[in-house]
């Protein structure tokens, strides 16, 4: 069973569609990469995943249930979404921002237990923002408030995990502390779905990549076999090959196509 699949999925903003019938799926245990120029329609694919934006055509399915019978509470339960611009939570610490994770798991009204700080911690620890824990959120920086986000997404204990360009703002160290996280994660058994800026980085720690451009999927399997150099240059208007390197894939840029 996949997790998460998008099928023949269409969606409009106003009166424009902006995806025309798109399918892919993520299994767990996989990252799957949404790339794609920008306006591509890679983020409005994300927000139908999480319902934020019903599909007008086709169909999101959640464990093989159609995301729309669910409750929104129950797609929390499974369903956790990083989104790309976080909103700034002014007068809430990093740690008080993050513990918003556990409400799906609880009523409005039940108080944190022992063992819903254990997961706020840890998932603190895991974005290494530990020593930020105590901090207003409204005083960091753009990279942190993006690393609150997706510890506060790892809080729900989702098992399908999106993630909309979570390198944004970040530096390069801590761009690759994130990916590396993605993989342990998915290592675990997480399903994730991730939309990149960065082709680098989508080829090095992607499983598999959805390629769209102008809201179709012009291409979707194992990163090695989609990213090939007609596709490089049709797409994404350069002259690059992706090559292994042992026992990971590097791409290489040669210039524009």
């Amino acid at each position: 069973m996949k997790p998460l699949e998008l099928v023949d999925a269409r969606a409009r903003l106003g009166s424009r569609e902006v995806l025309h019938g798109i399918t892919f799926d993520v299994a767990a245990g996989e990252v799957l990469g949404l790339v794609g120029p920008n306006g591509s329609g890679k983020t409005t694919a994300l927000r139908c995943c999480y319902n934020a934006l019903t599909p007008s055509g086709g169909a999101v399915l959640i464990e093989q249930v159609d995301s729309t019978t669910l409750s929104r509470k129950d797609i929390a339960r499974t369903i956790a979404a990083s989104v790309q611009e976080p909103a700034v939570s002014g007068g809430l610490s990093v740690r008080e921002s993050v513990t918003l994770g556990r409400t799906p798991h609880r009523g409005w009204l039940d108080r944190t237990t022992d063992h819903d700080g254990q997961i706020v911690d840890r998932c603190i620890e895991q974005v290494g923002l530990t020593d930020l824990a105590g901090r207003d959120v409204a005083t960091l920086s753009g990279g942190e408030r993006q690393r609150v986000s997706i510890a506060r997404a790892l809080a729900q204990e989702p098992r399908i995990l999106l993630l909309d360009e979570p390198t944004n703002h970040l530096d390069l160290r801590h761009q690759l502390i994130v990916m590396e996280l993605l993989t342990v994660l998915s290592a675990q058994g997480l399903a994730i779905v991730v939309t990149m800026h960065d082709l680098r980085l989508a080829v090095e720690y992607c499983d598999r990549l959805a390629v769209l451009t102008d809201g179709d999927v012009r291409a979707c399997g194992p990163t090695v076999e989609v990213l090939d150099e007609s596709l490089l240059a049709e797409v994404f208007g350069i002259r690059a090959r992706v090559d292994r390197g042992g026992r990971s894939l590097r791409m290489e840029v040669s210039g524009l196509a």
